[in-house]
């Protein structure tokens, strides 16, 4: 499965790796190293059928509580919340 060229910009697709980060409940999973046809240009990726079944399987998996994952620390921010209670926050954010 060649795609030829990304669909949202028109590059050329090259063969590689990228990774999916995903929401379940309150819980985040990152399943990495996923074969892929990646755009150089925007990080499109297209996934062979038999790649996305294993994706899709993986994420079964881990909703039903059935895959051993590393845990991670990870931190969520609400840029609307932020902004209607720390707008001198996003301020110091836009001037780095």
């Amino acid at each position: 499965m060649d795609p030829g060229e990304c669909l949202l910009c028109k590059s050329k697709m090259r063969e590689g790796t990228t990774e999916i980060i995903a929401r379940v409940g309150e819980q985040v999973v990152i399943i990495k190293n996923i074969p892929a046809f990646v755009c150089p240009n925007c990080d499109e990726a297209y996934y062979s059928i038999d790649t996305q079944r294993k994706i899709d399987r993986i994420m079964k998996a881990f909703h039903e509580g059935r895959l051993l994952a590393r845990p991670l620390a990870a931190g969520e921010v609400d840029l609307k919340a932020l902004e209607a209670i720390q707008p001198a926050a996003c301020a110091a954010i836009e001037d780095h």
